[in-house]
């Protein structure tokens, strides 16, 4: 039986020892690289060096040892020997670790030189020639390999077809890392004509949003994961959406006027039901629980400080939580927290991503995430009534979270937390009537943020009619007259913010 043709270049080289003593076994020949050479030759491996092979020597430090007409009209080949070129059935190949070293802060010279050339041109020339050839980037796959040629004397075409679209897939993402890089090296905006955005599965969750659903995350390669286990089972589909939505709230909040301040949110579908400042972690988190006990029950708190034991102590001995998510947790924190044994917690660090992507149609879409914050600089006051102190302070805040809430999203806020949210509704008075009948009489004196400008005047005359004392808005409205005035009657006062906090 006639030698088959291997040609082998890995940067990789874990397994390849025991692989090419199989395929020796198996009656083939292998062409090697030189590093790929070195190792099999000093491994009593019998190979042939790839410049020998072609008789035409590497160049350029390297960068051109594959690129030949002897090797790539032998891949291309019908599968036999045509114009004194002899088949190659079998490419080996896997790539420079652009990938790994992005994370390294590496020289722009020292990146180029990690861009694989050949072997990428490899496993293409593979790929397309699956009926003559087999493809092999993955170590994983050399044992499947190996068993198919030993039950079948060959590898069968359905495998060659399934590792020339397991080679050609990773050949684009290996493409679009290396594009990626490129745009964030010139500053380019994300929204160009052709995009590509790089994604590797990171965790196999249990199921998507609902058990008969299949769900996984997939992580960005140029973002170190920001959110780690300290203690409790895997998260699900829903719990990493929850605590996106924490992560949201504890890293974009920054004001100076509330420096000395810790803030608490706690999270449900996606949804807050309790933000809240306090002097401490444990007032801040007694606060937003109080926002809406009955929600707050198998949700998601996040903290934008240190969980001390105090704070522990306290929402042990207050509420079921799913999970709980803080920069840092103090030894004595931790301890407790972990008697709860289907508690999970999860530290998070501050590193993310600024666009949100979401499939729509037969597209996608693709924005900048809402990370406006607006300060009392952007406050403009429609009407006579001038706000306290506190009312500012209120209003600042109130504004803040209501950008997390689903539109129509309404918060009502009193001693900087949440005391009412409504949200998620498809008319506006809608979500003020939720908002105030979860605030009960706590919004009297309070100050309602609404995401969006009203309408109508009917949620100025609710509000009034329930003791709201400020009212913070977009504006916008071709009704905005009439809103002004309704607040003006009910000595109101009325900030509009000229920025929009739509959610859907």
């Amino acid at each position: 039986m006639e030698k088959r043709l291997s040609l082998i270049s890995v940067y990789d080289k874990e397994g390849i020892v025991d692989f090419a003593k199989e395929l020796i076994s198996l009656n083939f020949e292998i062409i090697a690289t030189s590093k790929t050479y070195e190792i099999l030759k000093n491994n009593n491996i019998n190979c042939i060096e790839i410049s020998e092979y072609t008789g035409f020597k590497e160049i350029l430090k390297g960068r051109v040892k594959t690129l030949h007409p002897l090797i790539f009209g032998g891949i291309l080949s019908f599968g036999k020997e045509e114009e004194g070129i002899k088949p190659i059935s079998m490419v080996v190949c896997n790539l420079y670790p652009f990938e790994k070293k992005l994370l390294e802060n590496l020289s722009e010279e020292e990146m180029i030189e990690l861009i694989d050339i050949g072997g990428v041109s490899l496993l293409r020339a593979g790929a397309k020639n699956y009926k003559y050839v087999t493809t092999i980037f993955d170590k994983e796959d050399y044992p499947i390999v190996i068993s198919e040629i030993k039950k079948y004397g060959n590898t069968s075409l359905e495998l060659r077809r399934k590792l020339a679209y397991k080679a050609l897939n990773y050949v684009a993402y290996y493409d679009s890392i290396i594009a990626e890089y490129f745009r964030k090296l010139n500053n380019e905006i994300i929204f160009q004509d052709y995009l590509s955005l790089p994604m590797k599965k990171g965790l196999k969750l249990r199921y998507g949003e609902n058990p008969h659903q299949n769900g996984f995350y997939y992580e960005e390669p140029f973002l170190k994961r920001n959110f780690s286990y300290l203690w409790g089972k895997e998260l699900s589909y829903n719990n990493l959406l929850d605590i996106n939505s924490v992560y949201n709230i504890i890293f974009d909040f920054d004001f100076l006027e509330f420096k000395d301040y810790k803030l608490c949110c706690l999270i449900k579908h996606n949804t807050p039901c309790g933000i809240a400042l306090g002097k401490t972690t444990k007032e801040a988190f007694e606060k937003a629980y109080l926002s809406d006990p009955v929600s707050a029950f198998g949700g998601i708190c996040g903290f934008n400080c240190e969980v001390d034991k105090e704070t522990a102590e306290k929402i042990i001995e207050t509420v079921f939580l799913e999970v709980i998510c803080a920069p840092a947790f103090k030894k004595e924190a931790l301890d407790i927290l972990k008697k709860k044994k289907n508690l999970r917690i999860i530290k998070l660090e501050k590193n993310e991503n600024n666009f949100e992507i979401r499939n729509c149609l037969t597209g996608y879409l693709l924005q900048e995430r809402d990370k406006k914050i607006i300060k009392e600089k952007d406050f403009k006051l429609m009407t006579k009534r001038k706000p306290s102190a506190r009312e500012i302070k209120d209003a600042l805040f109130a504004y803040f979270c209501v950008k997390y809430v689903k539109s129509n999203g309404i918060v009502i806020v009193k001693d900087l937390a949440t005391v009412g949210i409504g949200g998620g509704q498809t008319s506006r008075i809608d979500s003020v009537e939720i908002a105030i009948k979860k605030s009960g009489k706590r919004c009297v004196d309070g100050v309602l943020a609404s995401d969006g400008f009203f309408p109508f005047s009917d949620s100025i005359e609710l509000a009034a009619k329930n003791g709201i004392k400020v009212i913070i808005e977009p504006g916008g409205s071709i009704r905005d007259e009439e809103v002004i005035k309704a607040a003006e009657e009910n000595n109101i006062t009325l900030i509009f913010t000229n920025v929009r906090h739509f959610r859907h």
